[in-house]
């Protein structure tokens, strides 16, 4: 045994920090593990609590069951939670005419734009949200105020293009796991081609996608292969491949598990970047580390530049015991 480890091939596995579970993501999961224990199963969960299987999958064993439409839970005997990318202000309404006990998963840096939003629009602002269609939190975004005072711009061709009806009362906002070297691009655009435009106090953009991204960026130059774990459907793994490649490592993809990666492509000396998602698990990232160490003599090095220690709290409600 010892003769075939000596055998195998070397890789390096640049390790970026941060990575995984930021505060909303955790809380989110948090809500729905611990409205489990004190309510039983099942506990209804409208649309994907955070975007990856690997999470959805392990709830649903515990006894979540995940809906698309408050019209799928039969009665109201047991809670349901809203996900942590937000909803639009008729779903809680449409909760309280049906009687369901509801709690709110929304990340507070999320609510955070909601408030944003509502703000600019009673000083009667039209909004603009730079965001992705279709996206849950942009969905949930444009659904606090009547939808005619908002605009969706998605690239810098929208922002060139966009037209307003008063540019004096004109205001922006985004959604928070978008590129941040993207989104400055088309804010610049909006800036100029709107003088008067009002800016959040503080960027929408959170600090957990800004942190993963500027990680990834550190390593991507040095790396023949960045792996990002992730979901396809989440914007912040998405963003993530985007980065590295726009730094420097051409070679960068989105795997949701392990059998997704093609361990073909790997051969001595290769070094390979690994991050995780907001919303992936550190578990997935040590399952990629060890079957790397079934395969090869792994050296990994490790990026402790970028300290995280935001925390978001349950809501007090939810912290009683069973």
């Amino acid at each position: 045994m010892k003769q075939n480890s000596q055998e195998k091939e070397k890789i390096n596995i640049y390790l970026a920090n941060p990575r995984g579970f930021c505060a909303g993501v955790d809380r989110a999961i948090k809500m729905v593990e611990k409205s489990l224990k004190i309510y039983g199963k099942p506990i209804y969960v409208r649309h994907e609590i955070v975007h990856n299987r690997h999470v959805v999958e392990k709830l649903k064993k515990l006894g979540a069951i995940f809906v698309d439409s408050l019209d799928e839970i039969p009665n109201n005997k047991y809670p349901v939670i809203f996900s942590a990318h937000g909803v639009p202000k008729s779903v809680p309404k449409e909760a309280k005419l049906k009687k369901l006990t509801y709690f709110d998963a929304t990340c507070p840096l999320v609510s955070k734009i909601h408030r944003e939003v509502e703000f600019f629009d009673k000083k009667n602002f039209e909004i603009i949200l730079i965001g992705h269609s279709n996206h849950p939190e942009v969905i949930g975004t444009m659904g606090q105020i009547n939808n005619s005072k908002i605009y969706l711009i998605e690239n810098i061709e929208d922002a060139k293009k966009l037209y307003v009806n008063n540019e004096d009362c004109l205001a922006y906002v985004t959604q928070t796991t978008l590129s941040i070297d993207d989104t400055a691009e088309i804010i610049k655009i909006l800036k100029k081609r709107f003088p008067k435009i009002q800016e959040p106090k503080k960027d929408d953009i959170c600090y957990a996608t800004t942190n993963r991204q500027e990680a990834i960026k550190r390593i991507a130059k040095k790396c023949n292969y960045v792996v990002i774990i992730g979901a396809y459907n989440s914007s912040n793994s998405l963003r993530l491949v985007e980065v590295a490649k726009n730094n420097g490592c051409k070679n960068s993809f989105l795997i949701q598990k392990n059998n997704d990666f093609n361990w073909g492509k790997i051969i001595n000396n290769t070094n390979i970047g690994l991050s995780a998602s907001a919303s992936a698990p550190e578990e997935l990232v040590i399952d990629f580390i060890n079957e790397c160490k079934k395969r090869f003599s792994v050296n990994i090095i490790k990026d402790s530049s970028i300290k995280e220690d935001v925390v978001f709290n349950i809501p007090a409600y939810l912290k009683k015991t069973s």
